[in-house]
């Protein structure tokens, strides 16, 4: 599903001209206070990202969207499903991040709810929490997923959460 539309907006596969707003997204310390390595600093480390991203696209047909108002070509973040190995399981793991000034309009929940329905019979949906972020628990627990066992993810205890 390149292309999907949920009530708000329109979130389609990413592109090599989103890296503009894959770095600034990235780069912001308030969207990376979960991440344990903290906001990505160089253009370098948001274009080798974006390439996973656009490869994931083009060897299996399945990765993450930008996502953006009907209205508009701003990105209000990214998210999606990519193929994983999580806890040592080929899994689709669940992504998002939107920019600050998206935060709390519910466009998280939305994509997720879009993601979910998206992942449906392809596989095991799950998205690695860190046990301290509040925020993104809230938003999967609230689309229905679960949190099944902490896991040691990134170096760091997160939750695995499970559709």
């Amino acid at each position: 599903m390149e292309v999907v539309q949920t009530a708000r907006m329109v979130l389609s596969r990413v592109t090599a001209d989103d890296l503009d707003a894959v770095h600034e997204i990235h780069s912001d310390p308030r969207t990376s206070v979960y991440h344990p390595s903290g906001p990505i600093t160089d253009i370098e480390s948001s274009r080798a990202m974006l390439g996973l991203w656009l490869d994931d696209w083009d060897e299996r047909g399945l990765g993450y969207w930008a996502a953006r108002p009907h209205d508009s070509q701003h990105v209000l973040g990214f998210g999606g499903l990519r193929h994983a190995v999580v806890d040592d399981r080929h899994v689709l793991n669940l992504y998002y991040r939107f920019r600050p000034s998206a935060w709390g309009h519910g466009y998280a929940l939305e994509l997720v709810r879009a993601a979910l329905d998206v992942g449906k019979g392809l596989g095991t949906v799950v998205a690695v929490i860190r046990d301290i972020n509040e925020p993104s628990r809230r938003v999967a627990e609230r689309a229905g997923m679960r949190r099944e066992r902490t896991i040691p993810y990134g170096g760091v205890p997160s939750d695995l959460y499970v559709a």
